[in-house]
């Protein structure tokens, strides 16, 4: 079966079983290389997160892949994209976001992860692990507020353990109930917009707010 490798790269966790049928273990580069994009580059924050994780959990419980190689390799790949990511905000943040009209360094997502740090601090690192969009510009605003390094990577560290880990488990022993099973591709969808809830809300509130004023 021949690959679209954007389709492929953008919607990972659908054609997951495809690839490793195909290409066996070359699956754990590209999964490697998805995360660290996911997670280190702030243009990138529409690839697949929270679904991937699992689909990759629930395909390692079939015994397609080793779980505890998934959780070495994804665990590394969460870490580093972090790191890259705050280090591109620490150093080229400002010039990034100056154009208000920029459709790709949008205010919009800017916003939504500073309220989101307003309301959560520096644990921000870690919750922002399990909401798309956020995932992907906490550790830039990160860097570009100037947090301490050592604090970040404490946060980034715990965080990048907790996401991989919870998800890859949740695959892992849910993904054999024949319901889950069957409907991957909802619980796929589930997956990206449950998390992304409490963003929406504090949006709304933001919004709110300043029609009140």
């Amino acid at each position: 079966m021949e690959f679209n490798p954007i389709d492929v790269f953008l919607h990972l966790d659908m054609y997951l079983a495809q690839i490793i049928a195909q290409y066996g273990n070359w699956v754990y580069a590209l999964l490697f290389s998805v995360i660290f994009v996911e997670t280190g580059v702030v243009i990138m924050p529409f690839l697949p997160g929270d679904s991937l994780l699992f689909v990759a959990g629930m395909l390692a419980g079939g015994g397609h892949m080793n779980l505890y190689v998934l959780m070495g390799l994804l665990f590394t790949a969460a870490v580093l994209g972090d790191a890259v990511n705050y280090t591109i905000g620490r150093y080229f943040g400002h010039k990034l976001f100056a154009n208000k009209d920029s459709k790709i360094f949008r205010q919009d997502y800017l916003q939504k992860t500073h309220a989101f740090y307003e309301r959560h601090g520096g644990k921000t690192i870690i919750l922002a692990r399990f909401v798309p969009i956020v995932r992907t510009f906490a550790p830039f605003v990160a860097g570009m507020a100037e947090m301490s390094y050592h604090r970040f990577l404490m946060f980034n560290l715990i965080g990048a353990a907790v996401w991989v880990v919870s998800l890859l488990y949740a695959g892992y022993f849910l993904g054999g109930i024949p319901f889950i099973a069957k409907n991957i591709g909802s619980i796929a969808i589930a997956l990206v917009l449950i998390p992304a809830m409490p963003v929406v809300i504090e949006f709304i509130k933001m919004k709110l707010a300043k029609a009140e004023v």
